[in-house]
């Protein structure tokens, strides 16, 4: 990922503060009014709760950690980078970044593992877990989200250059501190990881309704559609960040002579964030092809406002969450 003391000099954060503010400012806009309905959905809305409800709210909680935190984010890049709010702050603000990427990237794995178990395994004991142990689960994964980013609250991420306070999680060091490696770590491992087991589960899901000719059943079109609107929206939100950051890393390490070229790769890797913080604006979309509870309530809301009028499904709030 690149870093703020490079040898081409050049900090190529400043070249995309006038670009990148107006982007996270919409998606701040988009995203809060869809988080908020979504929250009030799950919580006033629902008559009862299931498992799959109980994972898609924990990624609205993850969004909003988001969306506290990208004001701070704007606020910086409107002052050309320069972190007023103390080097506190700078630590727990890139906690939240970074502890909504981990935990959006969790839970839309969980649904989608879900998903694959209620088309492909049916019997499976995982079809009958309740929903006490899926919020089992979910503390499981918020647990270890949190432990695995703490060391972004233990070091120092606040550094001067040329009279500017830079507060950022990716830095260069002689020697990063065992933390900061483990947060490199995990930045790629968090990806990887989840992306091939999003491949696994939708490959599957293809191969095994072909071979029992069920993808013609409207539960099993709606559990292919859920999995691939999570891929591509993990896709379209991370893979942007990933791709430029191993880019400006092989620069520095294999053509460091090469100024350009790194520049370039560090500004894309700046706007790159753009994408990472699209996921808050996105999910609600998951939300909808997930959970059958939510677009019925949605739908009913939607309806009483009188603005348009969408037809329920004939069972109502009562359709299964499949």
């Amino acid at each position: 990922m690149p870093n703020d003391s490079h040898h081409c000099g050049e900090d190529p954060q400043k070249i995309v503060a006038s670009v990148l503010p107006p982007i996270m400012i919409i998606e701040l806009i988009l995203g809060l009014p869809g988080n908020i309905v979504a929250l009030w959905i799950f919580c006033c809305r629902l008559n009862c709760w299931r498992p799959t409800v109980l994972l898609l709210f924990n990624l609205v909680v993850a969004d909003f950690l988001l969306l506290v935190s990208v004001p701070f984010r704007i606020d910086n890049l409107l002052r050309g980078e320069n972190w007023v709010f103390g080097d506190a702050w700078c630590r727990i603000n890139l906690f939240m970044l970074a502890v909504n990427r981990s935990a959006s990237i969790g839970f839309m794995t969980a649904v989608a593992v879900d998903r694959y178990f209620k088309v492909v395994h049916p019997h499976h004991g995982v079809n009958s877990i309740t929903v006490k142990q899926m919020a089992g689960v979910a503390v499981f994964i918020w647990a270890a989200v949190i432990l695995l980013r703490l060391p972004l609250l233990t070091n120092n991420l606040l550094s001067v250059r040329n009279n500017t306070n830079l507060c950022r999680s990716f830095n260069s060091y002689e020697d990063p501190p065992p933390g900061i490696k483990l947060h490199y770590m995990l930045y790629l491992a968090e990806f990887f990881l989840p992306l091939l087991l999003l491949v696994f589960c939708s490959a599957r899901i293809a191969c095994i309704l072909r071979s029992r000719q069920m993808d013609k059943e409207k539960k099993v079109r709606r559990a292919i559609r859920t999995v691939l609107v999570i891929v591509g929206v993990f896709v379209l939100c991370f893979l942007p960040g990933i791709a430029t950051g191993l880019a400006s890393l092989s620069i520095k390490k294999f053509a460091p002579e090469n100024c350009k070229a790194f520049r370039l790769s560090s500004q894309f890797f700046s706007l790159s964030i753009g994408f990472t913080y699209l996921n808050s604006v996105l999910d609600p979309v998951i939300y909808c092809f997930s959970s059958s509870m939510f677009r019925n309530a949605l739908r009913g809301c939607v309806n009483r406002l009188g603005l348009v009028d969408l037809q329920l499904s004939r069972r109502g709030s009562t359709v299964s969450d499949s």
